[in-house]
């Protein structure tokens, strides 16, 4: 047996090689060509000329065995499909020396070519057109079997790629096997086109779609269209119009749960007629659909708003929280006698909104913003001590009006710097009265659930839930303390965590 089958190149050579041994009393019957009287080996697929030879061992007794075996040594090429389906025969032929000398036998080889240049098609379409092989109307296809690529006429042509005019069109339409068309043929350079005729469609080829009766697409998608715009249309007209009505119906409801058929009652049994009962639509266009931008104040009973009117009146429109239904009665009573209040030094309210889940109220619009803005963050700069005497008075007088001189006392509950608001001349204007509390006129003291702000609220009043006209006289002291001081007021309490205590800080 052969014990190996080498491969080994030389400067400019490359060369291979087999070997094949006969032994003595070698019978081969079944010809695989393993090294045992036959060797074969595959050639590198990028060869381009080839030169065989045999040689033989130069010993007597390998010579015999040789001899014994086949009288005839040969080497040659051919396609290995070929051999490996021919083998036998050719074996069995090896002692006819006078038809192997004289005649021999023909074996097929594959010839494999390209053009063979160091550059694939890519880099050759870059050179200059004289180096590039391939005619007109052709396609470079770089070769798989080494380097070098190959020309093939485009679809649609034929002849010689390797010729500068070589690939002519095809007329397809004139192709005598036949017509590839169903109706007229129409022929194209490379290609041909089938048109079908009048009122059918596809692509007329024989071998295609055809030509088929055309479907009235356009007057279907027209009408399907059509029909789905009425539909729409059906659809978004009864959409507006049910949203409509359970708007109006929201609205309703909310009227009548916040007590407006109460409070027309009211104001139609010698209320104020200058109330306004505005409309969502109205509060929603003046505050921008209530824009975060148009936020000017935040707390503890709801936001505030400003809004533009239609007239161009400047309004803060006040969000109060939810109410509790049994407090509406006492709310539209103590709107009606806020409209009622008619003092320089309280701020004006103007309307209401009751078409919302709470309540808006529409007061006028105060601009230049609390007095606790003005003491503590301008550090009380623009706060004459003129002024802070004159506002003092000007609050203190607005809170003895509503005690005094009102049908119905009214007591704040709620008084400090925060509440008091300052116009553009400096004038105090005491403003929200959503925790305000109406004290009837024959009694002196009410019992209700403690309500205001801790550091202003009476110490009395806290612990016994006894409201009086004295608990804003007090939150009115600490408001007067702190306009006078300029100071921040802190909150202290006992070691048992009960007591809460007033302190001015003094500290520079």
């Amino acid at each position: 047996m052969a014990d190996e089958y080498p491969l080994y190149y030389l400067p400019t050579k490359l060369y291979a090689e087999c070997v094949s041994f006969c032994g003595y009393d070698t019978e081969v019957t079944n010809v695989h060509c393993n090294g045992t009287g036959c060797c074969q080996k595959e050639i590198p697929e990028d060869l381009d000329s080839f030169d065989i030879s045999v040689d033989i061992y130069k010993n007597e007794s390998t010579t015999a065995y040789t001899w014994n075996m086949s009288k005839c040594s040969m080497a040659f090429l051919s396609d290995k499909d070929w051999f490996n389906s021919s083998a036998s025969n050719i074996w069995n032929s090896r002692n006819e020396v006078d038809k192997l000398v004289n005649v021999g036998f023909r074996t097929p080889i594959v010839l494999d070519w390209a053009i063979r240049s160091n550059t694939s098609c890519e880099e050759a379409l870059q050179v200059t057109s004289t180096d590039y092989a391939c005619g007109d109307n052709t396609n470079c296809i770089t070769s798989t079997n080494g380097p070098g690529y190959l020309c093939q006429c485009k679809q649609g042509f034929q002849g010689n790629p390797y010729l500068p005019n070589g690939c002519q069109d095809v007329n397809d339409c004139d192709d005598p096997k036949g017509n590839p068309c169903i109706g007229s043929c129409i022929n194209t350079i490379g290609s041909y086109n089938c048109p079908c005729p009048k009122g059918t469609h596809g692509d007329g080829r024989k071998d295609g779609q055809g030509c088929k009766k055309a479907f009235p697409v356009i007057k279907v998608i027209l009408g399907i269209s059509f029909g789905i715009f009425l539909l729409l249309i059906c659809i978004s007209w009864l959409y507006l119009i049910i949203r409509k009505r359970k708007l109006m119906r929201l609205k309703e409801k909310y009227f009548e749960q916040n007590g407006g058929f109460l409070l027309q009652q009211q104001l139609s049994n010698g209320g104020s007629n200058l109330l306004k009962i505005f409309s969502t639509e109205e509060l929603k266009l003046a505050t921008n659909n209530y824009n975060e931008e148009c936020v000017i104040g935040q707390g503890g009973q709801g936001t505030v708003y400003k809004g533009i009117l239609p007239n161009h009146q400047a309004v803060a429109i006040k969000m109060s929280r939810i109410m509790d239904a049994s407090q509406m009665e006492q709310f539209i009573n103590e709107v009606v006698i806020l409209t009622q209040i008619n003092h320089r030094n309280v701020v004006k309210l103007l309307g209401c909104c009751l078409e919302t889940e709470v309540p808006l109220l529409v007061y006028e619009y105060i601009s230049n913003g609390t007095l606790f803005h003005h003491i503590h963050q301008n550090n009380g700069i623009l706060l004459s001590w003129e002024d802070r005497l004159r506002i003092a008075t000007e609050t203190v007088s607005a809170f003895a009006y509503l005690h005094s001189k009102v049908s119905i006392p009214i007591i704040h509950r709620d008084i400090k710097s925060t509440n008091i608001l300052l116009d553009e001349k400096y004038i105090a204007k005491n403003s929200d009265f959503g925790v305000s509390k109406l004290l009837p006129t024959d009694q002196s003291q009410i019992t209700t659930l403690v309500q205001g702000t801790l550091g202003y609220l009476d110490p009395e009043y806290f612990h016994t839930s006894q409201l009086t006209e004295k608990s804003d006289v007090y939150s009115f002291g600490v408001v007067l303390v702190e306009l006078l001081t300029g100071k921040n007021l802190f909150l202290l309490k006992d070691h048992k965590n009960k007591e809460i205590w007033l302190h001015i800080s003094f500290h520079q």
